[in-house]
């Protein structure tokens, strides 16, 4: 993307995911934004604010509570030209659309034979760490970069969310955007005026090392920065990746930091079982087995249920349960 010279903002992240709809939405008449309270209200999270006053209740869509309706809706328009960006809620409530996404989103291409594509950015606030009640702070990715025929963004600074955001929306074909909001309004960055694009698929290392790698995306991209910055005073250099796109992922990324470092971890707050870390971790050992130094750690949520309020912080990785991942891993 090319952002010299150009006029910023201040944002947080949810702020340029606001910014980032806008910007699209002005640029091209097809862009819809659909789901509950996202009109008038502007999003639960104040997400589409002022969207409604600018465009109107044509392009910004208020919804019944319907999930399944209202991402059985987006895809017809997407089939028919238009670029709809649905709002979930929370992630955890994308389960009763989880048909349309699987079964109809993610195969219109291929049950067509290329008739039909989808254009579809479905947006939903994802994560822990906001003392919501249950089904508001799962992590669960991994449903969808399983499915073949969707991409899958999780981005974790306000600038690349725009970005990352307006990739999407051009995307010709569906998109899941997971917004982490445990880091939606805890700092900001100067975000361009100018609409830009972040491309897709790529990776971006967040810290340049030697003696690991550690990969990371969402809302512990921070945390595991943390760590690695307290770890260097230790004597251990650190490469934190940030993946960005889970699908499709950045294999190449992975597999020249591991041939840099020989060693690596895995942070995020999904559960350890089925979690992407198990396929990062195969993709080294088919790829890269030969540089392998040691075993690669896992630094992840647990096998249970998301846990309310007193246990979500000691569920959630943070910076001293990374730091020990990482050590394992260096000191093997």
């Amino acid at each position: 993307m090319s952002t010299q010279d150009a006029s910023t903002q201040s944002l947080t992240l949810v702020q340029a995911v606001r910014d980032g709809l806008y910007g699209e939405m002005e640029r091209n008449e097809d862009v819809i934004v659909m789901g509950e309270d996202v009109g008038k209200n502007g999003g639960v999270f104040r997400a589409t604010q002022g969207l409604h006053e600018e465009f109107g209740d044509e392009r910004v869509v208020d919804t019944p509570l319907a999930e399944s309706g209202i991402v059985g809706t987006a895809i017809g328009m997407a089939a028919y030209g238009m670029r709809p960006v649905p709002e979930i809620q929370f992630s955890g409530f994308m389960y009763p659309a989880f048909d349309q996404i699987v079964s109809h989103a993610a195969r219109l291409r291929t049950r067509s034979r290329g008739r039909y594509n989808c254009p579809l950015t479905v947006r939903a606030p994802y994560g822990g760490g906001i003392r919501a009640p249950e089904h508001h702070s799962e992590s669960k990715e991994a449903f969808y970069v399983h499915e073949a025929g969707l991409k899958v963004v999780v981005p974790s600074t306000p600038k690349e969310t725009k970005g990352l955001l307006t990739a999407a929306i051009r995307d010709p074909d569906p998109v899941i955007f997971l917004e982490p909001k445990l880091i939606y309004r805890s700092f900001r960055e100067d975000v361009p005026d100018e609409s830009y694009t972040v491309d897709l698929g790529e990776a971006k290392v967040r810290r340049e090392g030697s003696d690991v790698s550690v990969f990371t995306w969402g809302a512990m991209t921070r945390p595991t920065l943390e760590a690695a910055e307290e770890l260097s005073e230790e004597g251990i250099d650190a490469e934190v990746v940030d993946l960005r796109t889970l699908s499709p992922m950045d294999t190449d990324a992975i597999v020249d930091s591991f041939k840099k470092t020989g060693r690596a971890a895995v942070v995020h707050e999904a559960p350890k079982t089925g979690g992407l870390a198990g396929e990062i971790i195969a993709t080294i050992q088919e790829e890269v087995l030969l540089y392998q130094e040691a075993p690669v750690t896992r630094v992840t949520g647990f096998d249970v249920p998301y846990p309310l309020y007193a246990l979500e912080d000691y569920y959630l990785p943070e910076p001293a349960r990374i730091k020990d991942g990482i050590r394992e891993a260096v000191e093997f």
